[in-house]
């Protein structure tokens, strides 16, 4: 009997369930000697389906005896990950994210080739449970208030294994997670955690409980997470594969060292293992009644006094770092008001009816990128400086959409104007040149002289009447700018 065979027996009887045997050389329902011992085995302590390892002074973690695994049948679970379409969807997200390479140095575009060639003994390990990832390479990347953040970057193929777990991983999990909790979830945003602060505050919680978790990535605890992992998978070699992948070794300064604790950033199944991580957490706050918000390592607890706030902070800090191995980072967090904290980069305003505004770091940052596009475009062609331009709104906008407070926009408008302008100006060295483009654009003859001789600067000239008269918002318009006024409005009507 073939392989193809044999795994396709071994799929039809795992659906069935634990009455029909899965040897090869049983077709019948399997003896009572069989069902005894596996019911013995699923009695036996977990240590190896909790991903335990046997060091001093540290027990063996197991699962509850209760607690019977759930989720897709064993070979089911490994079929599904390796069935063609959904490797053809991972594959395109690996090609769409693009990213730099990892230790073996393959690139992205060179993946397709390596797995036309190597295929079969890949998807061979992976049905095995034999699969071993290889080390991530690591690259700090500096925070925007300070710190750095350690970002890993697997090897391509290993980012197309986990791309491909992901959409069978993921419906295993997120239904038990609580709906509270909005980061890196299927049809969750940013925004409904957000919106639904302002729900809380509106509703008299005005003190909030802002903490925020140091390095939570880097302290994800590897036997705490599979024991969760142990409750869902029934799949012992999925299992396995998970452990290896969440200890793969890192590679620092050309040195690859073992990680004991952590998920790196580059993995597409790391939000997925904080969340399951964070789970028991937010099932504490919800048994408390407590109105909250948590996205990712955000967690924003709304309460009505500052003494039940600090309360609160006290106590959440005791079952993160005592229950849940994690670090408060005591810097970040506080008890205050809303309107003194900052929740996903969208303070809200001390009204009754709290309303919405952009963040003045993010402004800031928004203001830093536009004036790098613009100052790359001088000599270059206004419409494609323009394009470059509408891309970055668009996206920035995009975050902000629920913002009901427009004067951040309304400034930011005028600022982006004035310098198009502005690149529009300096090339005009000479009166000559600045008469005639000025007639061209509609100025009147007779005022355009005056403009031409004003011994001003360019970022003067571009604020002032002349260049408004000649290169007005329409004209803008028509050029393709689009007001950051009119995509915020338009991102409200589709929410």
């Amino acid at each position: 009997m073939d392989s193809s065979q044999q795994r396709a027996r071994r799929v039809v009887a795992a659906i069935r369930g634990p009455n029909t045997c899965t040897r090869p050389e049983a077709t019948t329902s399997c003896t009572e000697g069989d069902a005894a011992r596996r019911v013995e085995r699923l009695q036996r302590p977990r240590q190896e389906a909790a991903g335990s390892r046997h060091e001093p002074g540290v027990a063996p973690q197991t699962a509850p005896a209760d607690v019977e695994p759930i989720g897709p049948p064993t070979e089911a679970l490994r079929e599904e990950v390796l069935r063609r379409e959904n490797l053809r969807t991972a594959l395109k997200r690996v090609q769409a994210h693009q990213g730099a390479p990892g230790v073996d140095g393959m690139t992205v575009d060179e993946l397709p080739d390596y797995l036309r060639k190597a295929w079969p003994a890949i998807r061979e390990q992976r049905l095995q449970g034999t699969y071993a990832p290889a080390p991530v390479r690591e690259v700090p990347l500096p925070k925007l208030g300070g710190g750095t953040r350690r970002l890993g970057i697997p090897t391509v193929l290993d980012r197309l294994m986990t791309q491909a777990m992901w959409p069978v991983m993921s419906p295993v999990f997120d239904p038990g997670f609580s709906d509270h909790r909005d980061g890196f979830r299927p049809q969750r945003r940013a925004h409904q955690a957000v919106g639904q602060a302002c729900h809380d505050i509106a509703e008299g919680y005005r003190w909030v409980v802002d903490s925020d978790l140091e390095k939570c990535f880097d302290q994800v605890n590897h036997d705490m997470l599979m024991n969760r992992v142990a409750k869902k998978i029934q799949d012992t070699r999925r299992r396995q594969l998970i452990r290896r992948d969440r200890t793969a070794g890192i590679l620092q300064e050309g040195l690859v060292s073992q990680r004991d604790a952590g998920t790196p950033q580059g993995s597409p199944l790391a939000p997925l293992w904080s969340n399951s991580l964070l789970d028991d957490f937010d099932n504490e706050l919800e048994r408390r009644g407590h109105r909250f918000w948590r996205y990712a390592d955000d967690a924003n607890v709304y309460v009505r006094s500052q003494r039940a706030g600090e309360r609160g902070m006290a106590s959440l800090t005791h079952v993160l770092e005592a229950q849940r191995r994690l670090k408060v980072n005591r810097g970040k967090s506080a008890v205050d008001r809303p309107w003194k904290r900052t929740f996903l980069g969208a303070p809200v305003t001390n009204q009754r009816a709290p309303r919405l505004t952009p963040a003045a770091q993010s402004v800031q940052r928004a203001t830093a990128r536009i004036r790098q596009i613009t100052h790359q475009g001088r000599g270059r062609n206004i419409g494609r400086v323009i394009q470059e331009m509408t891309r970055f709104t668009r996206g920035w906008i995009g975050d902000f959409r629920l913002s009901t407070v427009p004067h951040a926009f309304e400034v930011l408008d005028q600022w982006l104007r004035r310098r198009l302008r502005k690149i529009l100006w300096e090339p005009w060295r000479n009166p000559k040149t600045r008469y005639r483009k000025l007639v061209a654009l509609g100025v009147n003859a007779e005022r355009a002289p005056k403009a031409t001789a004003t011994g001003r600067g360019a970022w003067w000239n571009a604020g002032a009447s002349h260049m408004h008269a000649a290169v007005t918002n329409q004209l803008l318009a028509a050029w393709g700018l689009l007001s950051l006024l009119d995509q915020r409005r338009a991102g409200q009507r589709s929410t």
